[in-house]
This record gives C-alpha cells, structure tokens and sequence, in this order.
C-alpha cells in the first residue's frame, strides 16, 4: 500500500511521516492545495491529511476532497464517519441525539420568534455557543434571560464574527497572569485587536441561528477521552480556568490515571464503535447526580498534550502502562490494515 499525505508541520503528519520512515512504509507527500491533487494521490491506496479549523481554505474543500476521494475507493484520513461533524457543534448535537449518546441538552433555533419564545420559557444560565471554534473560543456563559435576547437578536442581525478580538485578548492576559502564557502571547492578542487572523476575516459572520446548551455547575475540571479506531483509548483531565467555567483551551492538564473516569471511557468506546471513526475526541463534564455527559466532539486535537499521558486502555477495558505509545502510528496502522 502506498499512503500520499499532506504535510503541515505540527500535526499529526509529523507523526505520519515518521512513523512510516521507521517502519518501511510506501508513502509520497503532496500539495492538498494544488488543483493537480487528484492526479498526484492517483498512483496511491490511501490519502491522509489532518486539516485545521482555523485555516479558512481548509474548511472551504478538505472534505469534499476527502470524500471524494474515499467515493472512488480510495482510504482516507479523516474519512466521513470521523469528519463530517469536525468543528460543527450543530451537527454534532444531532448526532449524538441520534445514535443516544449522553449529551449535554442542547437547543438550536433558526427563527428569532422560535429562539426567543424558547428564552421566556426556560431558565437561565445557559451556555451560548457558535458552531465552530475550539479551545473554548466562542462560548459564553449567559446568566440572565435579557443577556440571552440580546445574542438572539445579534444571530438574526448582524451576526457574530468567526474570530472574538476583545475575548482573545482577555484570554491571553487571563493566562499570562496565571503563569500560563508569556508577555509576547498579551502582546500578540493587543495586536489582534486590529488584526484579526485570515480565516476570520474570509469566513464571514456567524447568523441565521442560535445554539445553546444547558449550563452544568460545579465542574472543575472536564475529562477528554480520545479512541483512535474502536480499540484504544487515552485520556487526561483539564482544569477549569480561574474565576470561568470553561476547561477546553486552558492549558491546565492532569495526566493521573485515577482522575479519569472509567465511565467516560466506556461510553467513548461505545460512541466510537457506533458512528464508526478513525479518531474521536469526546470531552466530558458531569451532571448533579455525577454522570457523565458529553459536551462536543472532535477528530482532531493538538497531538502533543497527549505524549505525556500514562498509558492506554484497550475495548475490554484494560490498562496498558506507559506512555511510549504512538498515536500517529496507530492512524496508519488502521489505513494499512
């Protein structure tokens, strides 16, 4: 077999690459962006390209390259299973709704009349989110029931821009203060103020919806469990940032074995084999009664936090030891096999 991948330094194509270096395996590195592509990956078996969020000419065409590619036969990394619903909290909301998968309760509106009907009759706080983002990037907590018509009126308005400057800034300092970030990183979120990043500036505003969730108190921490294939899983817990309610993004990781919940993953093994991925993150936050929930999805994560994770279970559930694992090589592994 003969794997074309596109290389991004810092994603797992790093990881990919040496992976098959060490392990005498086929593979030519290719131009995702180049409009020959399909002709490049043509003399190969499997495509593989870990696409980003955050880089607004990935979210125009990764997946419709992908998919087209996998339609012809070939295998492919994300395939459909794993990356439709990538940065889409909508869709995953309906598809963790479908296979009965213990969600966080989620609303999503596509009339201001039906979203703020909703408002009068329900309670508040709730969590406001746009579809995409990570690292807890457009999310807030709305506390009062007048805060929450506004955000309707802004999502049937003008909108929400894909990248919050002043809620940026704010984060940096937040973590500079807390011994997280640098000076530079305070000064690069200033210079945000001005200069929004390239993908917000091509994608647009966010309108024409609104989606929120229930608001789960007393979390401290968060649980992110990630299955690669349907058989192995790792995970760590995330602290919740000082004086906020949000874990995803910031920086303050556990990697203790007996913090993680067997529960959590339990249920990700269970939610891997039901929507049949090649790689999902589920994070988890806990309701009342100390079950476990999910709050959102993902196929990709930054590779490097999880080197230092203590080991690994298997689907039945037992541990593994030690963290010289290799997470890329698993992703290869399952193309070849």
């Amino acid at each position: 077999m003969k794997i074309a991948i596109y290389h991004r330094p810092g994603s797992f194509s790093d990881g990919w690459i040496r992976y098959c270096n060490d392990n005498g395996i086929d593979y030519k590195i290719v131009n995702a962006y180049e409009s020959d592509i399909i002709e490049q990956v043509a003399d190969c078996d499997a495509f593989m390209w870990h696409h980003h969020h955050g880089n607004y000419i990935d979210v125009l065409f990764a997946k419709q390259l992908l998919y087209s590619l996998q339609r012809v036969g070939k295998k492919v990394f994300p395939d459909f299973n794993t990356g439709w619903h990538f940065d889409d909290k909508v869709g995953q909301k309906y598809l963790l709704e479908a296979v009965g998968a213990p969600i966080v309760p989620s609303y999503v509106f596509y009339t201001e009349k039906d979203a703020l009907n909703w408002i009068e009759n329900t309670s508040f706080p709730k969590v406001f989110k746009l579809r995409g983002g990570a690292g807890s990037s457009n999310v807030k907590l709305v506390k009062t029931k007048n805060y929450a018509k506004k955000i309707v009126k802004k999502a049937f308005g003008k909108g929400f821009p894909q990248f919050g400057r002043t809620d940026y800034l704010k984060e940096r300092y937040k973590k500079w203060k807390n011994g997280k970030d640098s000076f530079l990183g305070v000064c690069k979120g200033f210079y945000r103020l001005f200069f929004p990043p390239e993908y917000s500036k091509m994608h647009g505003r966010e309108k024409g919806y609104v989606y929120f969730q229930e608001f789960i108190k007393d979390n401290k921490f968060d649980i992110r469990v990630v299955v690669i294939g349907n058989n192995k899983a790792f995970g760590l817990k995330r602290m919740v940032r000082k004086n906020d309610f949000r874990a995803s993004g910031s920086g303050d990781i556990i990697y203790d074995k007996s913090g993680i919940d067997e529960r959590c993953v339990r249920v990700s093994f269970d939610i891997a084999k039901k929507l049949e991925t090649q790689s999902l993150a589920l994070d988890f936050i806990f309701d009342e009664g100390n079950n476990p929930l999910i709050v959102e999805i993902s196929y990709g994560y930054s590779i490097k936090a999880y080197y230092k994770c203590e080991g690994y279970w298997t689907d039945d559930m037992i541990w593994h030891e030690g963290n010289g694992f290799d997470i890329e090589g698993w992703m290869v592994e399952n193309i070849i096999k």
